[in-house]
């Protein structure tokens, strides 16, 4: 058997995920950072993506929409603190294309507007695209 190690996704509505896998790919606010068995610890921001997981056995990969939050790997077991989490096969993709719709036609008036105007548009690419998937 692969080496794994124990990965839980929590929201501050529930508890999405608590099961062992063999590999995480996390989208860490400033990029895509890969996560394997007994890594070294680490704290890290979380950003705005898909987030994939290797379960123990092998079979396909599970896809997740992460919406910011902070991760942390230690004793071999990833804990991600999730603002938004959400199993791709449970997106919407007519929700999803509505917020695109919505972002893109927002018209942002100052430097606050703007910021907030890109983080909508990423989180509704991230999830078309993990919808259509």
């Amino acid at each position: 058997m692969a080496q794994s190690f124990q990965c839980t996704i929590v929201t501050p509505a529930r508890q999405v995920l608590d099961e062992q896998v063999t590999y995480v790919s996390v989208p860490a606010h400033d990029g895509l950072m890969g996560v394997a068995p007994h890594r070294a610890p680490l704290v890290a921001k979380l950003g705005v993506g898909a987030l994939r997981l290797d379960p123990v056995g092998g079979g396909a990969s599970r896809w997740y929409y992460i919406g910011g939050g902070f991760v942390q790997m230690n004793d071999n077991r990833l804990t991600l603190l999730a603002n938004e989490a959400t199993e791709a096969d449970k997106l919407n993709r007519e929700e999803a294309q509505a917020a695109l719709k919505e972002a893109q036609a927002r018209v942002p008036h100052s430097d606050e507007e703007f910021d907030h105007a890109q983080r909508d548009l990423a989180k509704a690419r991230t999830k078309l695209q993990l919808a259509k998937s």
